[in-house]
């Protein structure tokens, strides 16, 4: 009796957890809105793109707190001028997100060219009759050398849980790069609706990749001298002021009401000036926007 009831009660679990397995993934992903959970989301990006993607997004504003207290306290420390410190302060403190940006955008750059590839090796490995988990799966041993760690885990992911939508929204996540937002989605769609357009879409999205990639190099080597310049020049007064302030003499000039308004001045002409160079100089990116 009791044999009996054990048994049912371990193929009723079995049973249920079978239906459940069915509706894994239907659910919607929920994305916070608000700008700061729309900015934590662009730095959480950024930090798989670099590589550091085990590093929570809230560690970034932490790490900006923290050096710019350090910085704080150091130049006090030496110079015994609050406010020249303070300044210095709040401008490292804006040194690690745009590092982690600027980090970001070059491997981005970087992969332009690896992902017309993945585009073909998923045109050729389908045209040969595989499966889209098949295609998929293969890119980590044939696809691009920088995006074979990303494949090979969708490959696990799959063999690991059978469920095609869930392995693809967790190779979006390592990978979180716009183009293999769009890559992702299209074989989503033909998965789930079917279709023999697959290889044309794929096709033309290869062609429209490649040519994107060759202008932007074209514009980016032409313009690039004149961002770094630009960039320099913005940082060059913020240097001055930083070596300034290990002298005490000089730095007590700074900690006055006049030298504040001086401060202020400058930090509202040097944000003004380099949105308006990003505004000129930036050519326009990719949001990911098929989350």
């Amino acid at each position: 009796m009791i044999d009996g009831a054990f048994v049912g009660t371990i193929a009723g679990i079995g049973l249920l957890l079978v239906w459940l397995s069915f509706w894994e993934g239907s659910a919607p992903r929920v994305r916070r809105t608000g700008p700061v959970s729309a900015w934590l989301e662009q730095v959480r990006d950024d930090l798989v793109a670099v590589g550091l993607g085990t590093l929570p997004a809230a560690a970034v504003p932490a790490i900006s707190l923290g050096a710019g207290a350090g910085m704080l306290i150091i130049i006090w420390s030496i110079s015994g001028a609050l406010i020249p410190a303070a300044a210095i302060g709040a401008v490292i403190s804006l040194v690690p997100p745009l590092v982690l940006r600027s980090l970001a955008r070059a491997r981005r750059s970087a992969l332009r060219d690896a992902w017309p590839e993945v585009v073909d090796h998923l045109t050729s490995a389908i045209r040969a009759g595989m499966s889209l988990p098949e295609a998929l799966g293969q890119l980590g041993e044939h696809g691009p050398e920088q995006l074979r760690p990303q494949f090979s885990e969708f490959a696990r992911d799959y063999q690991a849980s059978g469920s095609f939508a869930s392995s693809l929204d967790r190779l979006k996540d390592r990978l979180a790069d716009p183009v293999a937002d769009r890559i992702v989605e299209a074989l989503r769609i033909t998965r789930d609706v079917g279709g023999t357009d697959l290889g044309v879409l794929l096709r033309t999205l290869s062609a429209f990749l490649r040519e994107d990639a060759r202008t932007r190099a074209e514009l980016e080597a032409r313009q690039s001298w004149t961002v770094n310049a630009s960039r320099l020049a913005l940082a060059a007064p913020w240097i001055v002021l930083a070596l300034m302030s290990t002298r005490p003499q000089a730095a007590q000039a700074y900690d006055t009401p006049a030298g504040l308004l001086v401060i202020i001045v400058a930090a509202v002409v040097s944000v003004i000036a380099y949105r308006v160079m990003l505004a000129i100089a930036r050519l326009p990116q990719d949001e990911r926007v098929l989350r």
